[in-house]
């Protein structure tokens, strides 16, 4: 399969299949003998599974740490990963070590955004019930605010 059919059959790019194999994620595709690239179907698999990754928030470097262990989750199966102290790279230890570093990241993130969440609640009056006390809705404006917001 060439390799505008291999981004299609994946939901991935031409150019990203070129960046996942100048990574180093995805090995050297087979050629052509006019040089263009051959795909077959343990590459699509491959793909598939750096995009699942990178849909759940490892990036390309996180998941460049463990690539030798991508075969694991090519059949659909689960990666096991060991205890992640002094993790060598690729090993289970070191593919928890970046999950771990990646879920950290989120929890950072999520309360990131929880102290923005309740900065902006703050700086709104609602009632007990979530309704501002001149508003119908929960926190929907009324028609007076529309007619403000649209102008007229």
């Amino acid at each position: 399969m060439r390799i505008g059919d291999a981004a299609a059959a994946t939901g991935a790019t031409p150019r990203a299949l070129r960046l996942y194999e100048a990574r180093g994620l995805l090995p050297p595709p087979d050629r052509t003998p006019a040089g263009q690239r051959r795909y077959g179907s343990a590459a699509l698999r491959r793909v598939r599974v750096i995009r699942e990754l990178l849909a759940i928030g490892l990036t390309l470097d996180d998941i460049g740490r463990f690539v030798d262990r991508l075969p694991l989750l090519e059949d659909g199966g689960a990666m096991r990963c060991g205890p992640a102290s002094s993790p060598a790279p690729g090993s289970e230890a070191g593919a928890t070590a970046v999950v771990l570093r990646r879920v950290a990241a989120l929890d950072a993130e999520i309360a990131r955004l929880t102290r923005i969440r309740d900065t902006l609640l703050a700086k709104v009056d609602l009632g007990p019930d979530g309704r501002s006390p001149d508003r119908g809705e929960a926190g929907a404006p009324d028609r007076a605010d529309r007619t403000v917001a649209s102008g007229i």
